[in-house]
């Protein structure tokens, strides 16, 4: 099987998130998930202050652009550049070219496995996002999407949610 790799997708300006989720729509609907891994927005803690008060926001570290860790064929290509709001793959002509793994370091993507103290079974905090303090047991890991599946509790029954492995903490 051909080898993933982190491309780069232009935008319209604020479309990025929009994009994300019309991609890993379509990656649902067409069953892509071993060719599109990952579809990302980076973000960064910033604070601002607004009327005098100091407030923790995210930002998106590059506005009008969305990553993608996919293998590229003709299909995963078609899905991407004809998704609403993408104007784009990064790249001469239009070319896609992967980020090398120098230009991946400073968005924290790193290459390969991610060692994790934490698996199927354990008990885990959920330490980001909207489901943090929330404690849960992990039913699956994804190695290559850097990803555990763990049940929480909505509306009174388990519903299953995934949450990045940097977003969890063994009890």
């Amino acid at each position: 099987m051909a080898e993933a790799n982190w491309y780069v997708v232009h935008t319209y300006s604020g479309y990025e998130n929009k994009v994300k989720a019309n991609i890993e729509k379509t990656i649902e609907n067409r069953h892509l998930e071993d060719q599109i891994l990952e579809v990302r927005v980076p973000m960064e803690d910033v604070v601002e202050v607004r009327n005098g008060v100091k407030k923790q926001v995210q930002r998106k570290l590059f506005p009008g652009y969305v990553l993608l860790n996919m293998v590229m064929n003709d299909d995963t290509w078609y899905v991407v550049r004809n998704t609403r709001g993408v104007t784009g793959f990064v790249g001469p002509g239009s070319k896609p070219v992967p980020l090398t793994e120098e230009e991946m370091q400073p968005l924290g993507i790193q290459p390969g496995e991610l060692e994790v103290d934490f698996q199927e079974g354990d008990s885990v905090t959920i330490t980001g996002g909207i489901w943090k303090d929330t404690v849960g047991i992990i039913q699956s890991m994804n190695h290559s999407k850097q990803m555990v599946t763990i049940n929480v509790e909505l509306f009174g029954r388990d519903t299953p949610v995934e949450i990045a492995f940097t977003d969890v903490k063994k009890l």
